[in-house]
């Protein structure tokens, strides 16, 4: 019997990784550079909320949930002076097209027979509040097979940040103690630490302070350090996550969902390196680590 929620956890990982090379990719900020907006600034945040419109800066921070509300009122007021979210959506159809087979050479003709399937799986959940899955899958579907698989894909990792987001805030977790949490699903010592994550996010020495405090009293921190329950409480979330993101795996299907994975896995050596360099060696924490307990 075919065990979902291993199966969504693994396709929750390909789908960073799909993403990842995306984020820091200097070609792409250099056409939303163009586009007026200084140094491309944002731009990692820029992509993803703009199918979001002209929300305000408040709630397009409470559904990031992480990042501190300063940073995204910064980057929105920073974009939205300078260009449109059909103009920002542009920059990403033609960064993925012109980019993705440069960081993963085939990567594009293994995922273009995949797209319907992976459609199927977006679209066989719902929307409620699951703001930045169903505003990406809002927008115009491209054409093109691989650019289309990939928008779908993308699609399914917003669909699994959102439900991480309500299991965290069914658990009583803020922004802080999110970013200080994630620590348990990293190397420490690759990471410097346990602070890092939630520094990267915006926060600071009294946000950090804060952010351990409550995760003390919650029996989940001791001495600025994630115990054994906060730990084993961090994985139960993953797994909880899998296991509401499984409904849409299982609708593309098990066959097309291992397919989708194995494209991503044979270049996940190659990903990880066009992050290292372009953002440093602890950016984008999902693919650092397989998150297993």
């Amino acid at each position: 019997m075919t065990n979902w929620n291993e199966v969504t956890a693994r396709a929750g990982r390909a789908g960073h990784n799909l993403v990842a090379w995306l984020m820091w990719d200097p070609a792409a900020i250099a056409r939303f550079e163009e586009l007026g907006v200084p140094n491309g600034s944002g731009w990692l945040i820029a992509w993803r909320v703009a199918p979001l419109g002209d929300l305000s800066s408040a709630a397009v921070a409470s559904m990031t949930y992480s990042i501190h509300p300063d940073v995204i009122e910064v980057v929105l007021n920073l974009v939205r002076s300078a260009t449109s979210p059909e103009e920002t959506m542009r920059v990403l159809d033609e960064s993925v097209s012109a980019g993705l087979d440069e960081v993963a050479p085939g990567l594009g003709n293994d995922l273009a027979p995949l797209s319907s399937d992976l459609w199927r799986g977006v679209d066989a959940v719902g929307g409620e509040f699951r703001p930045l899955f169903a505003a990406h899958r809002a927008e115009p579907r491209p054409s093109d097979p691989a650019l289309s698989a990939w928008r779908a894909a993308n699609c399914l990792r917003e669909l699994r940040g959102d439900v991480h987001w309500a299991v965290c805030a069914a658990h009583d977790l803020n922004a802080v103690e999110v970013g200080l949490l994630h620590s348990a699903m990293v190397d420490r010592v690759e990471y410097g630490g346990e602070e890092w994550i939630a520094r990267s996010r915006g926060w600071d020495d009294d946000a950090i302070a804060c952010g351990w405090e409550r995760l003390s009293r919650k029996g989940w921190a001791l001495q600025q350090e994630i115990t054994d329950e906060g730990r084993a409480a961090r994985h139960a979330i993953e797994q909880q996550t899998d296991e509401l993101t499984s409904p849409a795996w299982k609708a593309v299907g098990e066959d097309s969902t291992s397919r989708f994975c194995e494209a991503i896995e044979v270049h996940q050596s190659a990903i990880l390196q066009r992050v290292n360099d372009t953002a440093g060696q602890r950016w984008m924490p999902a693919i650092r680590t397989a998150r297993n307990s």
